[in-house]
C-alpha cells in the first residue's frame, strides 16, 4: 500500500508516541472478552508499526502497559502478561526483517520475570538494526518516571556529581527513561477519549496532538499516515509569532 498523494515525505515527525486505547471497548462491542480486544491489538501494532516505518519515521513509541494498568483485575492483568510475552516472542524475527531496533521504557523491573527475560532477547537481537527505533512503554507512568529522576538525580547530588545550583533541563532529561530518545512532536490518542493519561508529560511540551473516535484494534498504518499529514498542516511557533517563523 502506497503512502496517499497528499503526504510530505520531507515533513515526517521524527518522534510518534501513541496511547493504543480502545481494546476493551472493541471487544465489548463484538460481545467478546476483553482480552479478545488486547489480541485483536496486535495486528494494529504491527500495521501501525509498518506504516511509520515506511513513512520514514525513526522513533515509535506505544504505550502498552501503565503502572495503573496492574489494578485491572487480575486475570486480564495475568492474559496481558502472557499477551505480551508470546508477541514480544513471535515479532523479533519480523523486527530483524525489518531493521527495526526495539527498546523499552517504564518500571520493567516490576514486569512477571518470563516478560523481563523475552523483552531482553528481543531487545538484544535487534539492538544492531538501524532503521527505526520501536519503543514499548511498560508498566509506565510519568509520574513514576519524574520521581525516579528527582530520585536518582538527589543522589547524584548528595554524593557531589551534580551542583544544585547549576542543574539545567538538559540534565534533568538525562536521568529519565526517554534520555537517548527526542521528545515526540506527534502524539496519537485512539479510540475518542482526549486526555495524556499520565504519558510522557515533561516530553509532551511542544508536542502535537491527534485524537481519533477509531478505537484501537480498527487502527491501521491509513490512520497513521492521516494522522501525519495532519500534524503536516499545522503551524508549530514554539512560543513564537506566526511572523517569526515565516
Amino acid at each position: 500500500m502506497a503512502l496517499p498523494t497528499n503526504f510530505n515525505s520531507s515533513s515526517v515527525p521524527e518522534h510518534i508516541a501513541i496511547i493504543m486505547d480502545g481494546n476493551g471497548r472493541w471487544a465489548k462491542k463484538n460481545g467478546k472478552a476483553r482480552i479478545f480486544g488486547h489480541k485483536n491489538g496486535v495486528a494494529s501494532v504491527r500495521s501501525v508499526t509498518e506504516g511509520a516505518a515506511e513513512a520514514g519515521v525513526k522513533f515509535l513509541t506505544l504505550y502498552a502497559f501503565s503502572t495503573e494498568n496492574w489494578n485491572r483485575p487480575k486475570a486480564e492483568v495475568i492474559a496481558l502478561m502472557h499477551l505480551l510475552v508470546t508477541t514480544i516472542a513471535g515479532e523479533t524475527k519480523t523486527l530483524n526483517k525489518n531493521n527495526i531496533c526495539l527498546q523499552a521504557i517504564g518500571d520493567l523491573d516490576s514486569l512477571p520475570s518470563n516478560c523481563q527475560s523475552e523483552l531482553s532477547k528481543a531487545i538484544k537481537k535487534t539492538s544492531t538494526n538501524t532503521g527505526m527505533t520501536l519503543v514499548l512503554a511498560l508498566s509506565y507512568s510519568s509520574r513514576w518516571e519524574i520521581l525516579n529522576a528527582v530520585n536518582s538525580l538527589l543522589i547524584d547530588v548528595k554524593s557531589g556529581k551534580l551542583e544544585q545550583e547549576n542543574i539545567t533541563e538538559d540534565d534533568f532529561k538525562n536521568y529519565l527513561c526517554t534520555k537517548d530518545i527526542p521528545d515526540p512532536e506527534l502524539i496519537i490518542r485512539t479510540s475518542g477519549e482526549h486526555r495524556i493519561s499520565n504519558f510522557l508529560l515533561w516530553q509532551a511540551a511542544y508536542s502535537e496532538f491527534y485524537f481519533t473516535d477509531t478505537l484501537w484494534p480498527d487502527f491501521r498504518k491509513e490512520n497513521l499516515w492521516e494522522a501525519i499529514t495532519n500534524f503536516q498542516n499545522r503551524e508549530r511557533r514554539f512560543g513564537k509569532t506566526s511572523e517569526q517563523i515565516k
